[in-house]
């Protein structure tokens, strides 16, 4: 049963918790108990008897798995059971028979468990630091297995930094053990992660390296509830937060452990209710108060804003971003940009200081010429008109659009509005127009995700010719940042296409599975209106990140990208996470792939360059890494993306 209905939630995994079970060679017991008793969605359980060796077995004896496939029905399998390798399995051993046991033993439990089609197996943890032949013979089962998942288990442990000594052998990242695994494997999409959660969690940045990763489970201990006032089981403040992130990416919760509470019984009146016509007792779920707990913490979180439960579905989906000035846009992308609701305010907001700076009380009635360039299907029209109305000022508007489908719209607006007076419609790049006057304000919305990535500079260039000499332009600046992230998702998603170009391109993402490493840093400005007589629109930046000590090692699989824009004085509108425009949704992040991830470790830095360069008919951007080591230079002239001039 799942832990709730929650609006943005309807088909989130998080909604499923399960029960770790011991072996149990009555399978439809074992499942009808936990489910129908327990209310669990589904169980972890071995499929194999723990006390079988592949060198104990006579020669052709039957291997001792907990069922018959056909105790269940397929849809069980699959739903309801995630398979739990045998345990005792140690494939680094110095031991050679238990080697050689734990290698057949694995083979064997992961091909059974794929013959039934279950959704995942949760392999053990590693014996210890080196698990070479361990994550080889995964990366080996790997290569031949179909939809199913492997769960590698890992306990959520990270020594705290005042402890750790530069002589000390003691110091434990459990990290450093995944990332060793996740390598040796390839970073194989069908390799993820079963946290073990511990009564003692890290600090809130070492917490924070996981939401990157692909985690696809949690596991919690009895032993890591604390107990309430009623006798009840709880969790601390900061496991209860830690949950809530869980849920919110996604992660399926699993109970764990034997009962560590003794559950006040309930009233005789209500005990005498609770016994069937036999007389006899039912059973009741001894992990029953711990699932009721998870599912106290699930209903207690607020749902998700329409915003969010409208973006889930572009979630962590690389999206290429757009060619404004070689392609037209459709209806469809129009509209989703005039949704936008905040992002119109504002501009209404920038253009009415504008006016009111531009035209003094004593001069209301003088004519203003204002420019909107790249009109669209006429947002910006309208609300240039609002401000009109809201300062008491008179316009005079030219609406410049190339696209000649959205200039169909523009007339239908206008002569809808009765605009015919005010607004004339031109339909013409604006970078060739020959304007009949000069603008007072020009007004533009061609920024991107990374602000200058779709051209914004070399169209405003071409438009300024017609700002007067002190007109204004809204935007009057902007800029470009970026932040290294953990986004193991995203990474393997450019991986499957399995080829360079895919590296080398930079996507619009609307992202979630990641973790954000350090704050982010400024990387290119442009101010408009340029004036300068050796302007050139070719950038170069280099930036150093530091990432806390006590996050602990952190793998950076590239670069989100973010823009902020200056419309006209204290008017700001931009993405940046710590000053983003709250209730904006025109923009998401951009995404800088690295080709091979780069592996920082505590106290070094992270030296990043960028670049942005210009040719007679494309713009494009290039990246890459200095330190900790070398990455080789992305997209070098432009070989794989571009922006067409």
């Amino acid at each position: 049963m799942p832990l709730g209905e929650k609006a943005g939630f309807e088909k989130s995994q998080s909604r499923y918790c399960g029960v770790e079970t011991e072996f149990n060679d009555d399978f439809p017991q074992l499942l009808n108990f936990n489910l129908s008793t327990g209310s669990f969605d589904f169980v972890v359980a071995p499929l194999m008897n723990p006390t079988y060796r592949p060198s104990l077995l006579e020669k052709d004896g039957v291997l001792p798995f907990a069922a018959s496939d056909l105790v269940l029905s397929p849809s069980q399998w699959s739903s309801h059971v995630v398979g739990k390798i045998s345990s005792w399995i140690d494939l680094d051993s110095e031991d050679e028979a238990l080697r050689m046991d734990s290698e057949t033993t694995l083979k064997q439990e992961i091909a059974w468990a794929n013959h039934l089609s279950v959704q995942a197996c949760i392999l053990p943890p590693p014996k210890g630091a080196s698990c070479a032949n361990y994550a080889r013979c995964v990366n080996q089962i790997l290569q031949g297995l179909n939809n199913m998942q492997l769960w590698l288990r890992i306990p959520l442990v990270k020594t705290d930094d005042d402890a750790m000594d530069a002589n000390s052998t003691s110091f434990i990242d459990s990290w450093e053990l995944w990332n060793s695994f996740r390598l040796l494997c390839e970073h194989h999409g069908q390799l993820s992660i079963a946290l073990d959660i511990l009564s003692s969690l890290p600090s809130v940045n070492s917490l924070g390296r996981w939401f990157g990763e692909t985690v696809a489970a949690a596991i919690i201990n009895t032993d890591s509830f604390l107990t309430n006032g009623r006798g009840y089981p709880c969790l601390s403040k900061r496991h209860q937060k830690l949950i809530t992130g869980f849920f919110n990416h996604s992660i399926q919760i699993v109970i764990s452990g034997k009962p560590a509470h003794s559950i006040p019984r309930p009233s005789s009146d209500l005990a005498a209710n609770n016994f069937d016509n036999n007389g006899e007792s039912p059973q009741r779920h001894s992990l029953r108060p711990y699932l009721d707990y998870v599912g106290f913490l699930f209903q207690r979180m607020d749902p998700l804003p329409e915003q969010e439960r409208f973006e889930l579905g572009y979630r962590d989906f690389l999206q290429s971003p757009l060619q404004p000035l070689m392609d037209n846009l459709e209806a469809q992308t129009y509209e989703t940009f005039e949704r936008d609701s905040m992002k119109y305010i504002q501009y209404q907001r920038a253009i009415s200081k504008a006016l009111l700076d531009r035209v003094p009380d004593d001069k209301a009635s003088a004519t203003t010429v204002l420019m909107v360039v790249g009109a669209g299907r006429g947002p910006l029209v309208r609300a240039s008109l609002q401000a009109a109305e809201e300062t008491g000022r008179k316009l005079k508007i030219y609406a410049v659009e190339k696209n000649p489908n959205a200039v169909v719209t523009l007339h239908s607006l206008v002569k809808l509005e009765g605009w015919e007076d005010i607004v004339t419609i031109i339909s013409c790049d604006m970078r060739f127009w020959d304007a009949p006057e000069k603008a007072d304000i020009l007004v533009s919305e061609l920024l991107g995700s990374f602000g200058d990535n779709e051209l914004s500079p070399e169209c405003l260039d071409g438009a300024q010719r017609f700002l007067k000499q002190d007109g204004i332009s809204i935007p009057s600046s902007y800029t470009s940042f970026i932040q290294p992230l953990t986004a193991a998702k995203l990474y393997n998603d450019v991986k499957s296409h399995k080829d360079l170009v895919h590296f080398e391109t930079a996507y619009v993402v609307k992202m979630h599975n990641i973790a954000r490493l350090t704050p982010s840093q400024p990387v290119f400005t442009f101010t408009h209106p340029d004036y300068s007589n050796k302007k050139s629109n070719q950038r170069y930046k280099r930036l150093q990140f530091e990432i806390p000590s006590d996050t602990g090692s952190a793998m950076v699989h590239g670069f989100a990208g973010y823009f902020d824009a200056e419309l006209y004085k204290d008017v700001h509108l931009g993405i940046e996470p710590s000053m983003a425009t709250p209730n904006m949704f025109s923009w998401f992040a951009i995404f800088f792939p690295l080709r091979t991830p780069v592996c920082v470790k505590p106290g070094s830095p992270l030296e990043v360059h960028f670049w942005r360069c210009c040719g007679s008919s494309k713009v494009w951007y290039e990246w890459c890494v200095a330190s900790p080591n070398s990455s080789a230079i992305h997209n070098s002239n432009g070989r794989s993306y571009w922006v067409g001039l």
